[in-house]
């Protein structure tokens, strides 16, 4: 389906006011960065651009870590949003489904949904998370809630449920280990996987400079 501008206008300015004041990594130019790359990659890999665009747009809209870990308002959020433009029920599903279904901590359970609009704004998504941007984030949203940069003492913890991850207080690195490096090899889209690369890599050389510099050697 084709973009609908008027009601994507719409949209950037419902997602911006709901978005004013948030934590600077979940932001509205967080979003808008995520909305942009989904695009990119959906053109490439033939996904619906009103649906990607639409959910992309509206996947933070309430972000669950800063609703005490409630899941449901955001979907609802958007579910009613969507309602009052008066969007056809079966796309307001597929918009729904992907805010449901995007984030890492839910690929930490089974789940059975899967189209290729989710992959591509999950990509997109991911993407936001690594590289410069996804370090610069990583950073904010700790220093948002007061951890410790890293303390040699405390180690990654590896293979957590969603539960253990939704409840973590690790220093920012260890987030690094839990997340951040694995997204490369998660990347559902040829176009995803080809983007990842290079911000993986930088977040190798950041943390090999970060540990040097720790312990006093450049």
């Amino acid at each position: 389906m084709p973009l609908n501008d008027a009601l994507i206008t719409k949209t950037i300015a419902f997602v911006k006011a709901e978005l004013l004041g948030a934590e600077g990594g979940h932001d509205w130019f967080h979003t808008e960065r995520v909305y942009k790359t989904a695009l990119a990659i959906a053109e490439q890999e033939k996904a619906d651009l009103q649906t990607v665009a639409l959910a992309a747009l509206l996947h933070d809209i309430a972000d669950s870590k800063f609703h005490n870990g409630d899941e449901s308002i955001g979907p609802k959020k958007a579910e009613e949003f969507l309602l009052r433009e008066k969007l056809d029920s079966a796309a307001i599903d597929a918009v729904v489904n992907i805010i449901k279904h995007i984030s890492f901590k839910n690929s930490l359970e089974e789940n059975t949904y899967d189209t290729l609009e989710l992959r591509v704004v999950r990509d997109a998504d991911r993407l936001d998370a690594i590289g410069a941007i996804g370090i610069a984030r990583a950073f904010n949203y700790g220093g948002f809630k007061n951890r410790a940069l890293y303390d040699p003492q405390i180690a990654p913890k590896l293979n957590m449920s969603k539960e253990e991850y939704k409840k973590s207080t690790a220093p920012t690195i260890n987030h690094f280990y839990e997340k951040l490096l694995l997204l490369k090899d998660l990347m559902h889209t040829k176009t995803g996987r080809q983007m990842a690369a290079g911000r993986h890599e930088f977040m190798q050389i950041f943390l090999s400079q970060f540990y040097a510099e720790w312990e006093g050697k450049r």
